[in-house]
């Protein structure tokens, strides 16, 4: 009773550990970081009319940097 009972946390740690890894795995593949920095930064590159051409200009080029802060191109 009690070998059963260790199986079963082994096999539950290890289940664990494989879908935690296969997660991860997914989460960080390029495709899905450049969807989820496309998300986050792309409410910054639409034009609002009452701003100045300087100032888009100073908008684009900060979300532009922050965008490849994101995507971790230096």
């Amino acid at each position: 009773m009690n070998s059963f009972r260790i199986a079963k946390v082994i096999i539950f740690s290890l289940s664990l550990s494989y879908l935690s890894i296969t997660f991860l795995r997914n989460y960080n593949s390029p495709e899905n970081i450049e969807k989820r920095c496309t998300l986050k930064f792309e409410k910054d590159f639409k034009y609002p009319m009452e701003t100045s051409r300087e100032e888009w200009a100073q908008i684009l080029d900060l979300a532009d940097n922050n965008y490849l802060k994101c995507m971790g191109i230096p």
